[in-house]
């Protein structure tokens, strides 16, 4: 099995008033049939990186490959075979109903027309559209664009799917029936491959068979989200709520027997939360003891199987 996607070293760098690199000698391979995912913060690269694969932008250097073709030398044999959704993109006709707007992108990719209204009909009923398929895109929500938008982007049947936050924006419900609907069209074809960007923890662990942390460009880490887990278990993982405080907390992560600390401030929760990974379970009395020792209000103590949200923090030093 060969690869769907590949680069190597790849890089961008944007120059305006300062020099910005977006990607860092960034190298992953992506296989045939492997739903494959993208984490990591706002201006990790994420975004620069679809961008380039579906040949919307250059390399500053580097190489990029997508289903075996060069992105720079042969683009128009990669826009054949691909199709990409952004979350809360703005696309479509205001004036076409839902369902024109589908037509009309199948028809732009050839599609015959029978094959295109069962296809459209299908999608429509699993994203909820139905009721709404001829109504004018002016006149959906936001929601329901983004709904119209994954529909245009698997009405075409592409070989190779970019999926850049496709739930972003979605209520619950729609967000679960997508990912089902994802899984299910992927295991339809084993040669059809999904690259997916994500915020969502949960929606990463529950679609990719691979993972890459990625964060101001570089690539951090890749592999199963089982495998990445696995660098956090065996060690005691604590998670501490305290009310919101603007003390400086850094010390509690010189305390002997703390191998790792975070503190995120959650003012709309009114906390703050702090994460440990110790040595041993006897260190939380002298974490407590401290706090208490600088008048900090302990709220919530909790100890934690490791998630991938976890593995996350650990590499990259932050919350996504």
């Amino acid at each position: 099995m060969g690869y769907a996607i590949e680069t190597r070293d790849l890089t961008r760098v944007f120059r305006s008033s300062a020099e910005v690199v977006a990607l860092d000698r960034a190298t992953i391979q992506v296989r045939e049939g492997e739903l494959f995912g993208v984490l990591g913060p706002n201006g990790a690269g994420k975004t620069t990186l679809i961008k380039i694969l579906c040949t919307l932008l250059l390399p500053t250097s580097g190489k990029a490959f997508v289903g075996g073709w060069d992105v720079e030398g042969e683009p128009q044999k990669i826009r054949e075979v691909i199709n990409m959704v952004s979350g809360g993109e703005v696309s479509g006709y205001g004036l076409l109903t839902v369902r024109e707007n589908l037509w009309l992108f199948s028809q732009l990719y050839g599609i015959p027309g029978g094959e295109a209204r069962d296809r459209i009909g299908d999608l429509l009923k699993v994203v909820g559209l139905e009721a709404r398929a001829d109504t004018k895109v002016n006149r959906i929500s936001s929601g329901e664009r983004q709904k119209m938008n994954l529909c245009r982007g698997l009405v075409t049947d592409p070989k190779i799917l970019f999926l850049d936050e496709p739930t972003l924006g979605l209520d619950v419900n729609a967000s679960r029936a997508i990912r089902c609907y994802v899984k299910s069209w992927l295991a339809e074809r084993p040669g059809r491959t999904i690259l997916l960007t994500t915020h969502y923890m949960h929606e990463a662990e529950e679609l990719c068979d691979r993972v890459a942390i990625i964060d101001r460009g570089k690539v951090l880490a890749c592999d199963t989200p089982s495998a990445l887990k696995r660098r956090v278990e065996g060690e005691a993982s604590f998670r501490l709520e305290v009310a919101l405080t603007d003390l400086g907390l850094e010390e509690m992560g010189q305390l002997p027997g703390v191998r790792w600390f975070f503190r995120e401030d959650k003012p709309e929760r009114g906390v703050t939360e702090m994460r440990f990974i110790l040595e041993d379970e006897a260190v939380i009395p002298s974490i407590i003891t401290r706090l208490v020792e600088k008048k900090v209000r302990v709220l919530h103590l909790s100890k934690t199987e490791p998630t991938l949200e976890d593995t996350f923090v650990k590499i990259v030093g932050k919350t996504i």
